[in-house]
């Protein structure tokens, strides 16, 4: 019987965190060693992997449109809101019925702000703000709104940083918030796009070449590829997408354990690529010394008995 010894991380190669590699930023790069008959545990991490399925997927998506003043003293406030299921929500009663958006916002991409009947206290920055709860996301454009009295002089430009819209007072306007990126869409099935992949390549194999070793989905699928006794001897934790926590175990290492290891962190859904990178090496076993068997105590009078 032999002993499992925990495996330490010797060394951390220099890396840039962010550097890509096939569409993956390379988190961390690692040296790890161990003798052969251990167990070694290649540790890959990630909270933003941790599976927490969107049951109120309605409050998970949210666009809110800000105004905010200058004259004739700053000031900000919250125009309308409204989630990816959910009615509009107005803050002014005055502009009830007169400032709105598409209702198919979340289906289209069209955040568009709608001002009818444009009052000169309608100028100022206007702020288009996409959040999204589940993948901590957020995305922001700025419009500038200013009114005229002449139509002689509407127009429309770029001052370098956002869009001026110059509005005759009275007329309608469409303050423009156009994002069609799928996350921000209807249509996704967030457990089907949360997957981590283990993949290894042998000494002296490209990266390209990689043999895949383990596939675990969100949805609790699992694909094991090779071999069957490497299938049984390498393994994730059943419970991984609800820790964070997608360590490779492989038991009983030995010489052909060699190799570049790579855990790869796919989502999706919220755009989430991760990659992270261990150079596995595998020593001679440790020999344990060797232990006399207990003695038994002389038993001084053998006849008798007790």
């Amino acid at each position: 019987v032999f002993t499992f010894v925990t495996v330490a991380v010797l060394s951390l190669f220099t890396t840039v965190l962010g550097q890509s590699d096939g569409g993956s930023v390379v988190m961390g790069m690692y040296n790890i060693s161990a003798s052969e008959g251990s167990k070694a545990v290649l540790q890959c991490y990630s909270q933003r992997m941790v599976w927490t399925q969107d049951r109120l997927r309605d409050r998970q998506r949210v666009v809110h449109w800000d105004l905010r003043r200058s004259t004739p003293v700053y000031s900000m406030e919250r125009v309308l809101d409204m989630f990816s299921a959910g009615e509009q929500r107005i803050y002014n009663a005055y502009n009830k019925g007169r400032i709105s958006m598409p209702k198919t916002a979340f289906k289209d991409g069209n955040f568009s702000l709608i001002i009818k009947n444009v009052a000169a206290s309608d100028r100022g920055i206007y702020s288009c703000n996409l959040h999204h709860h589940y993948c901590h996301l957020f995305e922001s454009i700025s419009v500038q709104l200013n009114t005229t009295k002449s139509a002689h002089k509407e127009r429309r430009f770029w001052d370098g940083q956002k869009a001026v819209y110059v509005v005759l007072v009275g007329s309608t306007v469409v303050l423009p918030c156009v994002n069609r990126r799928s996350i921000w869409l209807e249509g996704n099935s967030e457990e089907e796009q949360q997957v981590v992949h283990w993949d290894r390549q042998a000494p002296g194999v490209q990266h390209d070449q990689a043999d895949r070793l383990i596939d675990l989905y969100a949805s609790g699928e699992r694909r094991h590829y090779g071999p069957l006794f490497i299938q049984q001897k390498m393994n994730i934790s059943a419970s991984a997408f609800s820790y964070g926590n997608f360590s490779l175990i492989i038991s009983d290492l030995q010489p052909t354990d060699q190799g570049l290891y790579s855990c790869h962190l796919h989502h999706h859904y919220c755009g989430l690529h991760e990659r992270r990178i261990f150079q596995l090496t595998v020593g001679p076993r440790v020999l344990q010394e060797p232990t006399d068997p207990p003695h038994a105590l002389p038993n001084e009078n053998p006849g008798k008995n007790i």
